[in-house]
């Protein structure tokens, strides 16, 4: 296994851009462990520990910010991070499961030229509504994070800086 990825080669294997990744480093929340003398970064495998653990942690919702704070504070070990993402993953799971049986108990209906109840579309519709309520839940949490940080740093932007004085 190769012992080092520059830039380009870890945006390759992460799906990340090199912009991204240079972004990360500026902001000290992933910056690679060694770099050549001529300066290009070099990262390494527990570089790629740590860049799972970031990147676990903005799926789950968390703010690069957040990330960094949790990161820098030892707060949530690697094994937390990944047990954080099966048991999402099995919520998300159960709420389609329950949205496949509602569709199959609809199509046997429809196979069988049965009478459709107001039940069985209720009962679909519910599942629909779970199911897509919790993706837009999660989507709108997300987005206002990032306006929020976004609304800040234009804060800071168009603040007028203080005159110095002339002496």
């Amino acid at each position: 296994m190769k012992s080092y990825w520059k830039i380009g080669d870890l945006a390759n294997l992460t799906g990340l851009t090199v912009r991204t990744l240079r972004f990360y480093d500026q902001i000290g929340l992933f910056s690679p462990s060694e770099h050549t003398e001529s300066g290009h970064r070099l990262y390494n495998e527990s570089d790629l520990s740590r860049l799972h653990q970031i990147l676990s942690l903005k799926e789950l919702g968390l703010s690069l910010e957040e990330i960094k704070s949790v990161l820098s504070g030892r707060q949530i070990s690697p094994l937390e991070i990944v047990n954080l993402q099966i048991n999402r993953i099995k919520e998300q799971i159960k709420l389609q499961q329950k949205l496949l049986e509602q569709l199959e108990h609809v199509s046997k209906l429809m196979q069988g030229k049965a009478q459709l109840t107001v039940e069985d579309f209720t009962s679909l519709l519910q599942a629909m509504k779970m199911s897509f309520e919790k993706l837009v839940i999660e989507r709108q949490t997300i987005w206002e994070r990032n306006l929020d940080l976004l609304g800040d740093f234009l804060a800071e932007e168009t603040m007028p800086k203080p005159k110095e004085e002339n002496q």
